[in-house]
């Protein structure tokens, strides 16, 4: 009898503890070929070569910028919140300004891991408490973009944001270093913007110039076409800054907020593409951009390592009207520019501006 009451009380427990394993989530048994294969893994991971570091300081940097933009599609989204946060350069009851990293996507898709908007929720409580309401996007940069970007506390200034931004009452400024020198060195491009798919052996999309006005080839006088239909129009003023032989430092000033608007223009406006712009540096194909022998040897790369130069644009100022105001004052937001940025500017043996020394 005895023996059954103790039978009894072991199913039972045993019973309570299965009970309480599953409401605890509990994950199932691993089996030996799972963990097998697993402790296989791991010795593959450990027995893998150790890339050596290259010599040169430049090709170096390149390399950690490639694998920094990895490490930020696989990084937590605590550790990425707290890193935008070190990055604020101005916040108020209405806004909070970051410094937007090179190579990390605002928006999500397919191949994205992390984007800003995950990480917008984990931001507000970093800042404000774990009450916080999340943060909203204002406006958009590109992933390879770094600079100023503006976020709401809550959704009503976000819209008012935006309508700022829809009426062009944002002013926005970039940095960018380019291939080639414009000619005029200062001035306006005005050309629209429209989506076009490239039919080539790899077939894919791309924002492309659709002017109203054409040359001929034959006479050389202008004539007005009819515009196409899905176009945007685009403008932007440009400034040449500095130069030296093979590029140029650029200042631009986008007046209208077309998709790749700035690297469109200069690129098939100005026939002089942003240095590390590997999509817009030729139409018909998708491959690194063709540099010359002189920026090549500045920057101590060879053609081949081309690939792996960062787009170098930089939204380094913004100047917004206060958002519940009267509109006279104004907020003005500066960001410096990224490492990467500064050393290829002293590479190439372009200078900042007197005002920004």
């Amino acid at each position: 009898m005895a023996a059954q009451k103790a039978s009894s009380r072991f199913m039972v427990c045993f019973a309570g503890q299965r009970a309480f394993s599953r409401t605890q989530g509990a994950a199932s048994p691993v089996s030996a070929e799972q963990l097998a294969e697993k402790l296989r893994a791991q010795k593959r991971e450990q027995e893998k070569p150790v890339k050596e570091l290259p010599k040169d300081p430049v090709r170096r940097r390149v390399r950690e910028l490639t694998e920094l933009t990895r490490q930020l599609q696989r990084v937590h989204p605590n550790v990425m919140a707290k890193a935008l946060k070190k990055g604020v350069l101005f916040q108020n009851s209405e806004i909070v300004v970051i410094n937007k990293p090179y190579g990390l996507p605002v928006h999500g898709g397919p191949k994205v891991k992390t984007c800003i908007t995950d990480v917008l929720p984990t931001l507000a409580k970093m800042l404000y408490g774990m009450k916080a309401e999340p943060l909203h996007l204002c406006h958009r940069l590109d992933k390879e973009t770094t600079g100023v970007m503006v976020l709401a506390r809550d959704q009503d200034i976000a819209h008012k944001v935006q309508e700022l931004f829809k009426t062009r009452q944002v002013e926005k400024k970039y940095w960018a270093v380019c291939v080639g020198h414009p000619k005029p060195t200062e001035g306006l491009v005005d050309i629209p913007i429209v989506e076009k798919e490239v039919e080539s052996h790899q077939s894919h999309f791309k924002m492309a110039l659709a002017p109203n006005y054409y040359m001929s080839h034959e006479d050389g006088k202008t004539f007005k076409v009819r515009q196409h239909r899905d176009a945007h129009s685009a403008v932007t003023r440009y400034r040449v800054l500095s130069s030296c032989s093979s590029c140029s430092f650029l200042e631009l000033h986008p007046i209208t907020g077309v998709k790749h608007q700035l690297r469109v223009h200069m690129a098939f406006g100005l026939g002089c593409p942003i240095l590390g712009d590997h999509k817009y540096s030729h139409w018909n194909k998708l491959a690194p951009q063709k540099l010359p022998q002189s920026a090549l040897k500045r920057l101590g790369l060879e053609q081949v390592k081309a690939r792996y130069l960062p787009l170098h644009l930089h939204a380094y100022t913004l100047i917004l009207p206060e958002i519940n105001g009267s509109g006279e004052k104004k907020i003005h937001l500066v960001c410096k520019p990224p490492l990467f940025f500064s050393r290829s500017l002293k590479r190439l043996k372009l200078e900042f501006p007197e005002s920004e020394k």
